[in-house]
């Protein structure tokens, strides 16, 4: 038999040190996270606030988070489920949604620390750059964008959110390049390209040529726009007003949905220690009685 060299000891697996759940779980970089969580010494126990952004299937979490040692404190938070409130009802996952998810978070934290009249920001979005500019009296928010594992490819839709974040009068640390529009030949930022996907143009040019080559496929590709009205070219006056609703008043709505009545059961009800009691005595005098008759039957069978 060929001698096979053991190349993992006892000694590797008694000093095996098992990962971080999150890590295990694929969710977290870890050596993105402590640099953006690392805190200097002489600036003590002053949290460091991260303007995360996260995508799913249907929604957009905007979140401003602070570590601490007990685990991640959230200051603010939007949802793009909320634009509903100030007038989008659909597509609630592109660029110009993303766009509006961070200016309502960005109004919300700075009406929160009543900062809000202080910091306007860029009232008017252009898709130029813009940055906020110090006040005489309180420095502007600042926090650090968290991407997470997302790929920052030029013209993602987490740089719509920062953008939007930044006109709404955040501080956050930035380039242009890769927002929309970013031209890396000339290394310079189209501001008209960007500006058409801040108010949804991009969709708006999908619609008009879907309108002309596949009738059909438009038709059920956009039925949620056209039955709420929604057409091509009333896409930008749309997101001017949503824009205007969110800078008006960016407090969190309370749902107009009616608590159930009665809640549904996928499982039984936990009994309680006398019910069960109850329940063991109840079938065991079934049992007897089920025996009893059995045995009466039998008796009445030898008799005959």
């Amino acid at each position: 038999m060929v001698f096979v060299k053991a190349q993992k000891s006892r000694a590797y697996f008694k000093r095996f040190q098992v990962k971080f759940k999150r890590r295990r779980e694929g969710k977290t970089d870890y050596r993105a996270r402590i640099r953006m969580i690392n805190q200097d010494k002489n600036k003590y126990n002053t949290p460091k606030y991260r303007f995360v952004v996260r995508f799913t299937n249907k929604d957009i979490i905007c979140q401003i988070v602070s570590a601490t040692i007990t685990g991640d404190h959230v200051l603010a938070a939007a949802y793009a489920h909320e634009l509903p409130h100030f007038g989008l009802d659909v597509g609630l996952s592109n660029y110009a949604a993303a766009y509006c998810t961070g200016l309502l978070l960005s109004r919300r934290v700075l009406k929160k620390l009543e900062m809000d009249e202080e910091y306007e920001g860029n009232v008017e979005a252009t898709g130029e750059d813009y940055s906020v500019e110090p006040a005489e009296t309180r420095r502007p928010f600042r926090a650090l964008l968290d991407v997470g594992l997302i790929k920052t490819t030029t013209g993602n839709r987490v740089f719509g959110a920062l953008k939007g974040a930044l006109d709404g009068g955040l501080d956050i640390p930035h380039s242009d390049k890769r927002f929309a529009g970013f031209n890396k030949d000339n290394k310079q930022l189209d501001s008209e390209v960007h500006r058409k996907y801040i108010y949804g143009g991009h969709v708006a040019s999908y619609m008009n040529a879907l309108m002309e080559d596949e009738p059909e496929k438009y038709q059920s590709h956009f039925k949620e726009y056209i039955k709420r009205g929604v057409e091509a070219d009333n896409i930008e006056e749309m997101y001017k007003k949503v824009h205007a609703a969110i800078r008006a008043d960016p407090t969190p709505k309370k749902s107009d949905k009616q608590q159930p009545k009665e809640h549904k059961r996928y499982n039984l009800k936990k009994l309680t220690y006398e019910e069960r009691k109850a329940k063991l005595i109840e079938r065991l005098n079934a049992l007897n009685a089920a025996a009893g008759n059995a045995d009466d039957d039998d008796d009445e069978d030898d008799d005959e």
